[in-house]
């Protein structure tokens, strides 16, 4: 175990398993829905770019809040601008324009539910606040980017937000971890209970963790029953209590199949990202072996 990682057990002064001490409420997390860009053509078709912040900087350069990484897209090519439930584009001189159903931007215009927005030969469609539950119904979008069985993101849509969520956080020196997540003898749980029901759990849980992060947070299954979340803008400390309010919501939960209830608790690691990490791969390695400290120290438990 490295001199930097703690292990706290129930005996700590939080009524958990978590690695530090926390300030303030798992549960008081706050949940914002935002509007959002998705991507609808290039290398990266279906990726969701949240609108969450005033201003959100849109580019090649890895400075941008939002990175596309396309040569007809200028290093600063626009900016969305969100006041309450209204969002506008705004062209920053770019050297092949910003359209809004083939319409180009002159200065500043309001975006609308459902407008195709192009930027350079980058196509992306708009939703609004108030519909981003369409979002989840958007055929491409779940095609490119979701995993049938959970109905969270797929590995592949994850790897490539950790990539560009690590260039940002690089480029802003802004903070980024990640958590690593394991469901604890879930083996077991299709060997007794059958495959349907080994299904069923992964489902539940995936909604589980899914309600307990922020909507700017990337939430996707990585591989049989380990899950990963993305989390920008976030250090070790929010981060390990977002992972603890997980566990606990996970262990409290009553899965029910066939009539029969079953308790599945879950392991956890948590890694912020340092400058001793070259790629978004090795946090995400770091988090691997935080997760494998807490199922060698006795499972249902976080390691920071």
């Amino acid at each position: 175990m490295s001199d930097n990682t703690k292990s706290i057990d129930s005996t700590s002064v939080l009524p958990t398993r978590i690695t530090r001490s926390m300030k303030g409420d798992p549960a008081r997390v706050p949940e914002v829905q935002s509007a959002c860009l998705i991507q609808y053509s290039g290398d990266t078709l279906g990726r969701r770019y949240v609108l969450s912040a005033p201003e959100t900087t849109i580019g090649r350069s890895a400075a941008a809040a939002m990175v596309l990484a396309d040569d007809s897209v200028s290093r600063e090519h626009a900016k969305c601008i969100a006041a309450g439930n209204a969002v506008e584009i705004e062209d920053l001189g770019s050297s092949n324009g910003t359209f809004i159903n083939d319409q180009r931007v002159q200065g500043r215009a309001a975006l609308r539910d459902g407008d195709i927005v192009r930027l350079g030969s980058v196509h992306l469609k708009y939703f609004s606040r108030d519909s981003i539950e369409n979002v989840f119904h958007d055929n491409i979008y779940r095609k490119a980017t979701i995993d049938a069985d959970t109905g969270i993101f797929n590995k592949q849509y994850l790897l490539e937000s950790l990539d560009l969520a690590f260039m940002y956080s690089r480029a802003k020196s802004q903070p980024l971890s990640v958590i690593y997540f394991d469901l604890d003898f879930f083996k077991k749980v299709n060997d007794t209970h059958g495959h349907s029901c080994g299904d069923a759990i992964l489902r539940e849980c995936a909604q589980i963790m899914k309600s307990c992060l922020r909507d700017e947070d990337v939430l996707g299954r990585y591989g049989g029953e380990e899950f990963v979340v993305v989390l920008p803008n976030c250090d070790a400390q929010l981060a390990a209590t977002l992972a603890e309010r997980i566990r606990i919501a996970v262990e409290s939960h009553a899965f029910v199949h066939d009539d029969k209830t079953i308790k599945q608790t879950v392991s956890i690691g948590v890694s912020e990202n340092s400058p001793a990490f070259n790629t978004g791969k090795a946090l995400l390695d770091d988090a691997d072996r935080k997760l494998y400290q807490s199922k060698n120290s006795g499972r249902n438990r976080v390691t920071v």
